[in-house]
């Protein structure tokens, strides 16, 4: 009975840490980032912005590198800009090595640094792995409204 019960108790730890050491999909890994990058956004949190997006990051073909984008949103969080954020389902599909995520967004401000860039925007973002984690080096957008 003892020998059963160890077993059974070992059997049980064994599992869990099989799950707890299962890596999450990269798709869910990538919705993971987008959403990180849309709670940055809102918090105003350059820093955090720029965790998934590569070095080389390029916005809107050339429109805005990755260092103008945390800029940007540096400056909002300085002159005390709030920044509302809502994300529509997120796709995300394989392409090779690499990913591309397509979804919605809908931004709102109570400031007056970037009143002329709000309404909804159809987004379409490439990813890659760097390291362990995925970055986002390439995002388009359109307004749709």
């Amino acid at each position: 009975m003892a020998k059963t019960l160890i077993w059974a108790l070992f059997c049980g730890a064994a599992i869990s840490t099989m799950v707890g050491c299962h890596r999450a999909p990269d798709e869910l890994l990538i919705r993971r980032a987008i959403e990180h990058a849309t709670t940055a956004a809102e918090r105003t949190d350059a820093s955090a912005l720029g965790d998934p997006l590569a070095d080389d990051f390029d916005g809107n073909g050339g429109e805005l590198d990755r260092q103008q984008l945390v800029d940007l949103l540096r400056v909002a969080h300085f002159r005390g800009e709030t920044l509302h954020a809502l994300t529509g389902p997120i796709t995300v599909e394989p392409h090779g090595e690499r990913y591309v995520a397509s979804f919605s967004i809908t931004l709102t401000s109570g400031g007056k640094l970037l009143p002329a860039q709000m309404g909804m925007y159809k987004v379409e973002t490439a990813w890659r792995k760097e390291g362990s984690a995925w970055r986002c080096y390439s995002a388009s957008w359109t307004r749709q409204l």
